[in-house]
């Protein structure tokens, strides 16, 4: 690679101040520093000594989701052959799946990057690496029957008046992928209202999804409906190894929670937030559970562990919810914040037939309240700090 640095580097005055390129130098800079470790310093306090820069630590979280990528392809080719009633080998499926998502991947990532490099050069700084992790989920987020067209109008949404409109990285207050997601949902329901399955198949084929199964029907067990009822199989396990029709990235838990511990063990994501919102789920299943026999709405009969792997939650509390920037800053609020993510989950799914998941607001309402549960995190310490000082 020592040829390509020499050629970067041979390139690079083309691009500074006073010359005809500078114009592109965030372009430039974006592309030195993806490829190689930055050599520079900075020139005031704090200094870290650390080889781990932001754009390290955004393709770090990118490399957690291939495998999500990978499995998502391999179940829209088998979710497309079971449609069709045909046989299709484990590599067919994956092909068929790749041909299907990669121009969704591809859409998305024009789109960001259009967007990213023109405030980038209209401001005149650096290209955020942020817009690497937001394009990267954002995919996985949607089912892989999305009109492109739509897709294109959702992340240019979720970037700009997501991100941008407040100042770029860093200054954001919601989640810009869950802000893409927001927005195809309410401006297009028909295509991902959630209560019909996606998938690529023939015209006319079509079923219900695990959550909307006992939405959709009063005074019964949950589990028994998921069970027994679904022309798709919605047991526990098959939930949580994720053959099942859903959005591209969201099936499989068993290869969420793995990427959950890999990024919780480099400590890029918070382990408080991931243990808070387990928590909350949990506890406010619980409680459905314990209103259930009065009465008539299956959806609070649903056990904790089927929550847990039902929808979008796994996805959402591991890559959304621990986003450092929109969510709490301190220790003890992102563990409020996550038992909160956890709580309205669940109650959004249980009170609101006409959208049986509900991480996704869940996570959006809760970046609206995450500076106010620091805020009070930070005044009771100051409090409890001031009271021993006057003793």
């Amino acid at each position: 690679m020592q040829w390509l640095l020499k050629y970067i580097l041979k390139i690079k005055p083309n691009f500074e101040e006073g010359q005809k390129l500078h114009w592109l130098y965030p372009v430039y800079e974006a592309t030195e520093t993806i490829l190689f470790s930055t050599d520079e310093k900075t020139k005031s306090a704090p200094h870290i000594r650390d080889s781990i820069d932001i754009k390290r630590v955004m393709i770090l979280v990118v490399i957690t989701l291939i495998p999500c990528y990978i499995f998502g392809a391999i179940n829209v080719g088998y979710q497309n052959a079971i449609a069709l009633g045909i046989e299709r080998s484990l590599i067919g499926n994956l092909i068929f799946g790749a041909i299907t998502i990669v121009p969704i991947i591809a859409v998305t990532f024009i789109a960001g990057a259009f967007w990213e490099i023109l405030f980038a050069i209209v401001r005149k700084h650096d290209i955020s690496e942020g817009f690497l992790v937001t394009c990267a989920l954002i995919p996985l987020t949607m089912p892989p029957s999305i009109p492109l067209w739509q897709l294109f109008i959702a992340t240019s949404f979720g970037i700009v008046i997501g991100k941008e409109i407040f100042g770029g990285v860093g200054m954001n207050i919601f989640n810009p992928a869950l802000t893409a997601r927001c927005f195809i949902f309410f401006s297009y329901p028909s295509k991902i209202s959630g209560d019909m399955v996606w998938l690529v198949g023939p015209d006319g084929y079509s079923g219900a999804t695990a959550l909307s199964v006992p939405a959709t029907t009063k005074n019964s067990d949950a589990v028994t409906l998921l069970e027994n009822v679904s022309q798709f199989d919605y047991s526990w396990l098959n939930l949580a190894s994720g053959w099942i029709p859903g959005s591209i990235g969201e099936t499989n838990k068993f290869i969420i929670f793995a990427a959950a511990l890999i990024l919780m063990a480099m400590k890029l994501i918070s382990w408080r937030v991931i243990l808070g919102g387990v928590s909350g789920l949990f506890a406010m299943a619980y409680v459905g559970n314990l209103i259930a026999p009065y009465s008539d709405n299956s959806m609070l009969s649903i056990p904790a562990h089927y929550h847990l792997v039902m929808g979008s939650f796994a996805f959402g509390l591991t890559f959304m919810a621990t986003e450092p920037v929109t969510g709490s800053h301190t220790d003890t609020g992102r563990l409020f914040y996550g038992f909160f993510v956890g709580v309205l989950t669940v109650i959004i799914r249980s009170i609101n037939p006409a959208y049986p998941e509900g991480v996704m607001l869940a996570i959006l309402l809760m970046n609206a309240f995450a500076s106010l549960i620091d805020y009070f995190v930070v005044k009771v310490n100051v409090n409890r700090r001031m009271a021993r000082y006057a003793q």
